[in-house]
């Protein structure tokens, strides 16, 4: 179920909204107007920054290669 951030098209309120596939469409919640646009936003992903640091390797010190050191023919 995502989170969806919306600007009222009426009143120009800004606000999230958790939207189900079988909730209705949503509406403001100042001004009650269904003249509603999703905004672009951010998505966040699970973890935090110190976890993904640990899982995922450094890159290769001598090409950069993403899959850390010793993928490449440059060892």
């Amino acid at each position: 179920m995502p989170i969806y951030e919306y600007a009222c098209s009426a009143c120009g309120k800004e606000f999230e909204k958790l939207v189900r596939q079988s909730s209705p469409a949503p509406e403001c919640p100042d001004c009650h107007s269904s003249e509603l646009r999703k905004k672009l936003s951010a998505f966040a992903a699970p973890g935090n920054s110190a976890s993904r640091a640990h899982a995922m390797p450094s890159s290769c010190g001598s090409c950069g290669h993403p899959d850390g050191p010793g993928a490449c023919a440059f060892q």
